[in-house]
């Protein structure tokens, strides 16, 4: 088994395309309502969805991760872009050179750029 993407699912997906194409570029996908772009070898895809209305009222119960060598130059670049900003850059005590950064879309979702973690060597 192999995952493949995440749907973010938005009563207005609109505004998400528009806050995802800031932060990420151009969608590699748009047909139907759904734009989606390509990160590694999976998808994050925007679209409409009839259950899902307003804001996330629990933004931290799902996190998505973008693993990137650079955390700190993809903060600032994706602070700049219009990024919302909910934790600069922090690192911790066990795992040397590891850092997190997290945001938050317009809907309320959160998700966090990080350092490439080995799962063998608890970094």
């Amino acid at each position: 088994m192999e995952f493949n993407s995440v749907l973010i699912g938005s009563e207005d997906p609109q505004r998400l395309v528009d806050y995802y194409t800031r932060i990420l570029g151009e969608p590699a996908m748009s047909d139907g309502g759904y734009s989606g772009w390509a990160l590694g070898s999976g998808w994050l895809t925007v679209g409409p969805h009839s259950e899902v209305k307003g804001r996330n009222r629990e933004p931290g119960r799902v996190i998505l991760n973008f693993e990137t060598t650079d955390v700190p130059g993809d903060f600032d670049r994706f602070k700049a872009a219009g990024g919302t900003v909910v934790r600069e850059p922090y690192g911790f005590e066990n795992v040397p050179g590891a850092l997190v950064a997290t945001f938050e879309d317009p809907d309320g979702n959160y998700f966090q750029l990080i350092t490439p973690m080995d799962p063998g060597s608890g970094a």
